[in-house]
């Protein structure tokens, strides 16, 4: 618990412009694919958005929108959000009465995408890609971003364009205003169309709006800003969000350049400053999940003195917000793994003057409320695992979250929290992530619910994962301990060290049972797998489940940094998420390792942009990675393998892991049938997948009953 006090310049209120903000959280934009086919607002994104406003942010800044279209989309065929005509006023009017329903300020961000765009979209969808000059495909792939093989070069934009294109934005945002938007954010960031005349990366003219001085780089933002003041009303708040620096990109932004900026930007009527950075080439990768920057390492071309990692990631970019903020008067905030405790800090220093969240909330929209109220304990945690990056950005799908598995179904009937009709008994078997959820769930909805759980504490396989996975080792047991509170606060009972079998469920009396155990190991059949040098992963489970009896994960992971039960030369037997992180984990710990799998892919089940940056990790560590290979037998001296191009080898090894996915677990389900009216299968034990699945299906079923 933690008193208000604690949070007292947080939870002050704020002005940008005459907007009030109830506290000095900031939901910043991001997009999350909820918006209708024809790029309009429906139920689906009012849901998420007033479900924000109600958990008590302070402001809200509604997704990137485009001003044009198709050209001015970055995905013109999928759900991404736009207002270039007065057809979706209705649309946004839903949403702002939604928000304002709950005392939450609303702004709308207008963008246009200029040369950015996915390399999923076909050329004949894109439209015309434009930006500040024309780049030859060898100066577009540069510095361009996910380059595709045949892109869509940009052309240069003439002054009459540009004209054209201001006049957009500011029709844009009078569509925003009349839909009762309480102001607009204007996005210069990223690679977006703004920023390549900021950027002397892509600014090559030499106009009015050409590269040779700041107050030329700077006036498509500038002429932005003013036109919309000039539309909407000098009093009508405008949030100028830019890239401040620019990192490993030749004649890119500068601090000092980026500070300049902020002057101009300011001086042409912006009300606040929305600051962010972009990276080229070694730093090519997206600064805005820096926590994911730490993994498997941090690089030392990161190690540069613009941004702090003292925090593990959390505010590495606060030092260029600290910067601009020095050179204007207007408020200054920025996003980047900020949460409540350094929220508080930097405002109380003087570092910002809003803290931007976007992760943070969509786990937990009533993060404000529940910091407000001194419940930070109920507070469900963003481990940072980037799934809903990976849904969004990378199967083209609408958001989802590990953790909160109603993220983006705010809106359907099955995916709401709401009182049971009927009070049940509700047995749960299995504590882990699975039966945890389900059991939150079921007893918010009323029910008397029991949780059995074999081992001596709930939390399954999120208890090795957190000693495997070292980087999210805190985060994943924020979340175990954000489970304990939930079900203790909600009065679920919890049994521990008993393994139940059908007599003992008989013996219970439920009207539910819910089987949640996880799933069986599996297991190879190659010649020679009972040598010593075989440690086998159920076995391996085993003997660390055993450990933790007596040491907790923390302890644990430093203790094996010191000694483990496998020699120096490893040779692991699969190459999908599980081989791929205990190899990360085991070369930490100075293993020679060798990943192999009959797979031609290595890597399977890695989110987004995990496999981009762990790959080249372990090329660099010297682990061997072979796939598409046949397993021929083991012996003394280690794997005999067929390559995929057919050669035998034998691979030397003091130990032979297997890393493998698990199976489905049926056990408990067959003896279990006729010990209550209703019986459900969830998690691993059901259909093997990954935290996220076991949640989401624990949800489900929670919901359900």
């Amino acid at each position: 618990m933690t008193s208000k006090t604690e949070f007292a310049k947080l939870l002050e209120p704020g002005f940008i412009g005459r907007v009030r903000t109830r506290n000095r959280i900031i939901k910043t934009a991001s997009g999350y694919g909820l918006a209708e086919a024809d790029g309009s607002v429906g139920a689906a994104s009012v849901g998420l958005y007033e479900r924000m406003a109600k958990g008590g942010v302070g402001l809200i800044i509604f997704e990137f929108t485009a001003v044009e279209y198709p050209r001015g989309a970055r995905r013109p065929t999928t759900g991404e959000a736009r207002i270039h005509d007065d057809k979706y006023i209705p649309g946004y009017s839903e949403l702002t009465k939604a928000v304002h329903k709950h005392g939450c300020p609303i702004f709308l961000q207008l963008f246009h995408a200029g040369p950015w765009y996915s390399p999923e979209e076909r050329p004949e969808d894109l439209g015309e890609r434009v930006s500040s000059s024309a780049l030859t495909e060898a100066e577009f792939r540069e510095i361009g971003e996910m380059v595709p093989p045949n892109p869509v070069l940009p052309k240069e934009l003439s002054l009459g364009q540009i004209e054209e294109l201001i006049d957009k934005f500011g029709r844009a945002a009078e569509r925003g205003q009349k839909a009762g938007f309480d102001g607009i954010e204007i996005n210069g960031s990223h690679h977006h169309l703004i920023n390549c005349f900021f950027s002397r990366g892509w600014n090559k003219r030499h106009d009015a709006y050409g590269c040779d001085s700041l107050e030329n780089r700077s006036r498509f933002m500038c002429d932005i800003i003013r036109e919309v003041k000039k539309r909407c009303g000098k009093e009508y708040p405008v949030s100028a969000l830019f890239n401040a620096v620019e990192l490993g990109l030749d004649r890119g932004t500068t601090l000092e350049e980026g500070r300049g900026f902020a002057r101009l930007v300011q001086e042409a009527g912006a009300d606040a400053i929305h600051v962010r950075m972009a990276g080229y080439g070694a730093f090519g990768v997206n600064l805005l999940h820096a926590d994911k920057l730490m993994h498997p390492e941090l690089p030392e071309h990161l190690k540069v003195k613009e941004l702090d990692w003292s925090r593990k990631g959390r505010g590495f970019a606060l030092p260029i917000g600290a910067a601009v903020k020095e050179v204007v008067s207007v408020p200054v905030f920025l996003a980047g793994r900020l949460d409540a405790e350094i929220g508080e800090e930097v405002l109380r220093q003087g570092k910002l003057d809003f803290v931007g969240m976007t992760r943070r909330l969509l786990a937990d929209p009533e993060y404000p409320n529940k910091m407000a109220e001194g419940r930070l304990d109920e507070i469900a945690p963003c481990s940072g695992c980037l799934y809903c990056w990976h849904v969004r950005a990378y199967l083209g799908d609408p958001i989802r979250c590990r953790i909160n598995a109603t993220l983006g179904r705010e809106a359907e009937a099955g995916w709401q929290i709401r009182p049971a009709p009927k009070k049940k008994r509700v047995a749960i078997v299995g504590g882990g992530p699975a039966g945890l959820e389900a059991a939150r769930v079921a007893a918010l909805r009323g029910h008397d619910v029991m949780i059995y759980e074999k081992g001596h504490q709930v939390g399954g396989l999120m208890l090795l994962a957190a000693m495997i996975k070292d980087s999210e080792l805190d985060a994943i047991l924020d979340m175990i301990r954000y489970f304990k509170t939930q079900i203790t606060k909600s009065g679920v009972a919890t049994t521990l060290g008993k393994e139940v079998d059908a007599a003992g469920l008989k013996e219970m009396k439920p009207d539910v049972v819910i089987i949640a155990v996880g799933g069986a190991s599996a297991a190879l059949n190659v010649p020679g797998m009972d040598n010593r040098k075989v440690v086998e992963g159920a076995a391996m489970h085993g003997k660390l489940k055993t450990a933790l009896k007596f040491l907790g994960p923390k302890s644990l992971e430093r203790l094996s940094k010191l000694w483990m039960p496998v020699g120096k030369r490893v040779i692991i037997m699969g190459g999908g998420v599980q081989g791929c992180q205990l190899a990360e984990f085991l070369v930490k710990r100075g293993k020679q390792v060798t990943i192999v799998d009959e797979a031609l892919k290595l890597g399977e089940g890695l989110l987004g942009e995990d496999p981009f940056r762990l790959f080249p990790w372990f090329e660099k560590k010297g682990v061997a990675m072979l796939s598409g290979v046949k397993y021929e037998l083991i012996t003394d001296d280690g794997l005999v393998i067929t390559t995929k191009e057919g050669r035998r080898e034998t691979l030397q090894a003091d130990s032979i892991m297997t890393a493998l996915p698990l199976m489905p677990n049926d056990d408990l389900l067959r003896i279990a049938q006729g010990t209550a009216p209703e019986i459900y299968q969830v998690g691993d034990s059901k259909r093997p997948g990954f935290m996220h699945d076991a949640i989401a299906d624990g949800c489900s079923i929670g919901l359900s009953i």
